[in-house]
């Protein structure tokens, strides 16, 4: 038998309706052990991992001006706050049974639901790019201006604000803790939940689908590249490096296996709690399955920035200047090379040892990548 935090006789739930937010911290002595070690560890390292790609950005005033780094950058302003939000809302709550009143709890719940909003619809965005690289590749910067992304920026996050609040501001359970509130999240009318699940899913699904036709579209310009070469060329590439597509593949593949399976054990509780009253012990599986989603942010910054060679490129350069001001006893004036300032590489989270090809088909974007191939047709 388990060992409850909270004693028979003082038990929160009377006749199946809860009475205090104790019935909603369903957490025992282990799994409070368990999840705080993630989060202390998740938390920090989301945070810092971050805000510096923030700071590169922010410091670095070529990046500043292309709107793939205006994204990257929203995504990790939006990590950072769910960092912050996300871990310090969950402890609080779960670790040190603090009990907020419905405005207080609202008011860290939207914080929460901010910052994990606005990272997924950033991820959308991201992805929405790299589509328009792809399939308006001669007209790509004509389309997607800065001001543009500007715009689309802040559209998300002046939505993703009002969305998130709106149980504060009044759409919120008419029965304070009873049923049909949420058994997840107090004070939460089960019809907003449902609804924020259904965007949350529909964002996912548009990242999937833009993906997918990412995916699409190189193997197809693969398959028609080695036609154009000839099958003697195409035999003596092949075998030196894998095909484009493949590679892409594997890229991406690793892309939506982490998102999906990070977000996806939340939105199903998440359903299952608009349709069914979920037991204490679906409620802690939840808790747990909710840090997958701080998880997820503490691995965007790998996926999204760090494996881009301009971003890294930058870091270095910015710990450079750094150096040069006295905050280093180190020279590393021929630690790194200019900052590239030739066609805009838009696909950050293909490392150059991915896109690297032999001379005659080299390919420093997927966007030369479809230009080169109109001018063989051309030809």
């Amino acid at each position: 038998m388990e060992e409850w935090d909270v004693p028979a006789s003082s038990s929160p739930i009377v006749n199946g309706s809860c009475e205090n937010l104790e019935c909603y911290m369903v957490l025992i002595k282990a799994e409070k052990t368990a999840i705080g070690s993630i989060c202390f560890l998740a938390g920090p390292i989301t945070l810092l991992e971050n805000a510096l790609v923030l700071a590169v950005i922010a410091a670095t005033a070529t990046l500043r001006q292309r709107p793939s780094y205006l994204f990257i950058g929203s995504l990790a302003l939006a990590d950072v706050f769910a960092s912050c939000f996300f871990t310090t809302s969950f402890l609080d709550f779960h670790l040190f049974r603090r009990s907020d009143g419905p405005t207080a709890y609202l008011f860290k719940l939207g914080g929460v639901t901010m910052a994990f909003t606005s990272s997924v619809g950033s991820l959308l965005l991201t992805a929405l790019d790299r589509y328009l690289c792809i399939y308006q590749a001669s007209s790509y910067k004509l389309l997607l201006t800065r001001r543009r992304a500007l715009l689309s920026l802040l559209s998300l996050w002046s939505a993703t604000i009002f969305i998130s609040f709106l149980p504060l501001m009044g759409w919120r359970c008419p029965t304070g803790l009873n049923p049909p509130c949420s058994r997840l999240f107090p004070y939460i009318n089960q019809g907003y939940l449902a609804c924020w699940t259904s965007f949350t899913l529909v964002l996912l699904a548009l990242i999937l689908g833009a993906y997918t036709l990412i995916l699409w579209k190189a193997h197809r310009h693969e398959s028609s590249m080695t036609s154009l070469q000839g099958a003697a060329a195409a035999a003596g590439t092949g075998h030196a490096r894998m095909r484009m597509d493949i590679r892409l593949a594997r890229t991406f593949g690793l892309i939506l296996l982490i998102l999906v399976g990070c977000w996806l054990p939340a939105l199903s509780f998440m359903i299952a709690d608009v349709t069914v009253i979920l037991t204490h012990t679906q409620q802690r599986a939840f808790a747990f399955c909710s840090t997958l989603c701080l998880v997820n942010s503490a691995v965007n910054p790998l996926l999204y920035a760090l494996r881009c060679r301009e971003l890294r490129v930058a870091l270095l350069q910015l710990l450079q200047r750094l150096c040069k001001i006295g905050w280093c006893k180190t020279s590393t004036e021929d630690l790194t090379p200019g900052l590239p300032t030739a066609e805009d590489n838009n696909f950050a989270a293909i490392t150059e040892e991915e896109m690297s090809r032999p001379r005659s088909t080299q390919l420093n974007s997927v966007s030369e990548m479809v230009n080169n191939q109109y001018l063989n047709i051309r030809k």
